[in-house]
């Protein structure tokens, strides 16, 4: 909004103004003077906050109606300014200056947080550019009532009865109960889902096939680190000591996650496999199949079952043509784990995604003669800065994170992708030297769908980049080899002939070639029908603008699916916790 000096916006006064028309247009149920309070390429953003859904509606015209419709479903009423988060302020978003506000509202089924964005050169009167709205908390279930509820007596009469270890040892057996939820999968993705549920009251079990807690990092090739920065990557509750790394060691996060377990009480079953299970919708129980570590099965009878078993968590195994003639070592990178016993041996690496050039990176360094297998074009980025271009609402001084993470969850898709593009083109110009050495050693680059980058890479396909940790300067200066899979002929007992009549002898060929999603699981453990009620897992619908079926309900009650990075995980195993609770209350009815 402009004034008639030119000056900026106050943005707390736009702000007001904003929201004077916004609720009289709510008040008078007038759609079209909803509308009026939107830009014609406005966009509303639903978290469970005015429906059950996760949900992006796009143009002032086509959103009135439904956000009118989801106000008045559940009375929602008093939208203000939240005088006790960060306060409007102007700020660049997506290479727009805007005003941007933090709001709160209530309704009948809990209290609610908005952000509004209003472009700041846009005339008078100030019209929505974005309008995020989600479900803070449950009326009368918020985690401080929760919290409460559970409190115990400060002492017990009894000093010989029970204390706290022992009913957190007899608790975990599930002996004579069935937890509320069933969660398989006990990485970042099922204790952050556990940590959430269990904040509201919700109790629910991890199970998970690893021996230990963490082991799912703790057991991943030798040099790992994560390759984006401590400040996003928090789980909820208990976040990171301050005296840690930027850029975390695996072992690190295995440990902590062992520790996150035990400090949030969290019902954890190692060495067990989820075998799969079926629903009896008369008592809306699943009947779940788990062997255990001696091969006893137990069925237990959960309401809901979530899946954490990450976007990524089936090894995928292309079928490569004549492979099967090689006599030496084939190995899927989730197989490979340190690359010290092929000292003076020649490796390749099959795929050029993070994965890929880690294990290359390794072998290097542990004196093997290391090519890499080029099948498809592949984004490059440094680590620093490039790649954290991406994460800045997470640096700096300024609101908390709390706060930071609402706004991040804030931004609909078009205006995810305007801000990536311009991200995208500034990575190219940091990386502009590393980009021109790749091309000229051959290596084929992309950016991302019409330029938008690695995270939108990862939202729709679960990778196909790469964090330059110095895996691409080796290659640039030939000390890793990159040959183009379409020059391979076919593949011999001791290696590969290639098309210009050259053999390539090998010891090692290691399968970086990615994961299978979530739905892949569906079929196998729940059957064919689930599956067709379920859909696709992951990957962006081009109705809702959402991530399908994820952390939301699915077209199978009870049946839910958590998974991606650390942030995602810690902003949305909230919104999963509360429809999960939601249903358990009878607020929310599934099928």
């Amino acid at each position: 909004m402009t004034t008639n000096s030119g000056a900026a916006p106050n943005a707390a006064a736009c702000t007001q103004a904003w929201l004077q028309a916004f609720n009289a247009a709510l008040a008078n149920n007038d759609a079209s003077a909803l509308a009026a309070c939107f830009s014609t390429d406005g966009h509303w953003r639903d978290i469970i906050g005015l429906t059950w859904k996760i949900a992006t509606v796009s143009s002032s015209a086509a959103l009135a109606a439904p956000l009118l419709a989801a106000v008045q479903s559940r009375a929602a009423q008093g939208f203000a300014i939240d005088t006790d988060r960060t306060p409007p302020r102007l700020v660049e978003r997506a290479g727009e200056m805007c005003v941007e506000a933090i709001l709160r509202f209530d309704s009948q089924v809990g209290e609610g947080a908005c952000i509004l964005r209003i472009r700041a050169n846009q005339a008078t009167p100030p019209q929505a550019w974005t309008l995020l709205t989600v479900l803070q908390s449950l009326a009368g279930h918020d985690e401080e009532s929760e919290r409460m509820a559970r409190e115990e007596p400060a002492f017990d009469r009894d000093f010989q009865g029970p204390n706290w270890l022992d009913k957190r040892r007899e608790a975990v057996r599930y002996t004579d109960r069935d937890p509320e939820v069933l969660i398989v999968g006990g990485g970042h993705a099922g204790l952050t889902a556990a940590a959430s549920l269990k904040a509201l009251g919700v109790e629910p079990l991890v199970v998970d096939r690893m021996a230990r807690i963490g082991d799912n990092w703790r057991l991943r090739y030798h040099g790992l680190k994560l390759h984006n920065q401590v400040h996003s990557n928090h789980l909820p509750y208990l976040p990171f000591p301050k005296t840690w790394p930027n850029y975390i060691p695996k072992d690190k996060i295995a440990n902590w996650l062992e520790f996150y377990a035990e400090a949030m009480e969290i019902d954890f079953w190692t060495r067990t496999s989820f075998e799969g299970a079926s629903r009896d919708p008369a008592t809306g129980r699943w009947t779940a199949r788990l062997k255990q570590a001696d091969g006893s099965l137990r069925e237990l009878h959960p309401r809901h079952i979530i899946m954490a078993t990450s976007v990524s968590g089936t090894p995928n195994i292309p079928e490569i043509p004549t492979l099967e003639r090689f006599t030496g070592k084939v190995v899927h990178s989730s197989g490979f784990k340190d690359g010290a016993a092929w000292r003076g041996k020649h490796v390749y690496v099959f795929g050029t995604g993070t994965s890929a050039h880690d294990i290359a990176q390794d072998l290097h360094g542990n004196g093997a003669h290391v090519t890499i297998v080029q099948r498809s074009p592949t984004l490059i980025v440094n680590v620093e800065p490039s790649a954290q271009v991406y994460d800045s609402v997470y640096y700096g001084k300024g609101p908390t994170l709390e706060d930071r993470d609402l706004i991040n969850t804030s931004f609909p898709l078009p205006v995810m992708k305007q801000a990536h593009k311009l991200l995208t083109a500034k990575t190219r110009e940091y990386d502009a030297e590393l980009l021109k050495g790749l091309e000229a050693v051959g290596f084929r680059l992309e950016f991302g769908d019409d330029g938008t980058g690695w995270p939108l890479k990862y939202r729709s396909r679960g990778g196909g980049y790469y964090f330059n940790v110095g895996a691409s300067d080796l290659i640039v200066k030939r000390e890793i080899g990159l040959i183009q899979y379409h020059d391979i002929d076919s593949f011999n007992a001791d290696g590969m002939l290639m098309k210009d009549g050259t053999q390539r002898d090998a010891a090692l060929m290691v399968l970086a070639t990615g994961y299978k999603g979530q739905d892949h699981l569906v079929r196998g453990l729940f059957g064919e029908d689930v599956a067709g009620r379920v859909g696709r897992v992951w990957g962006f619908d081009e109705p809702t603008q959402e991530i399908r079926n994820m952390w939301m309900g699915t077209g199978q009650p009870g049946l839910w699916f958590t998974g991606g990075s650390f942030a995602q995980c810690r902003m949305y195993s909230k919104y999963l916790a509360m429809q999960v609770k939601a249903v358990e209350l009878g607020v929310l009815r599934q099928g």
